[in-house]
């Protein structure tokens, strides 16, 4: 199992920035897909989650009307559209895979990937 997270930089506040997750290794389409973000000397976060389909997401209320999830199934990658960036939206984002919304919010995924590093600074 392989989540490959990618698209990290470094931005300028109220710019933007998308990550994409490339997924292999299990039946992508069976699993709730989650984005998640741990800045500096901070615990991790729930960021946003989208269902098997596509068809159901949901946000934290620090992202809501900035940042999409999309997914591409037949691509086996997930996508976080970063939009108004803030400086602290600065943290290593992960993307991971669930069985449920209840269990992204709760953070008990089943795969991690290894994380990209996103700076919102001037």
């Amino acid at each position: 199992v392989q989540l490959q997270a990618s698209g990290g930089g470094l931005v300028q506040p109220g710019g933007s920035l998308r990550l994409s997750c490339a997924a292999s290794g299990f039946t992508f389409d069976n699993y709730y897909m989650g984005w998640f973000r741990q800045a500096p000397g901070k615990e991790r976060e729930f960021v946003a989650g989208i269902s098997w389909g596509g068809g159901s997401t949901y946000y934290a209320d620090s992202v809501k009307g900035r940042f999409t999830i999309s997914r591409d199934n037949a691509k086996n990658t997930v996508y976080l559209q970063m939009n108004s960036l803030k400086p602290e939206d600065t943290a290593v984002y992960y993307c991971a895979a669930g069985p449920t919304l209840i269990a992204a919010i709760r953070g008990s995924m089943d795969y991690w990937g290894q994380g990209t590093l996103v700076t919102v600074s001037s």
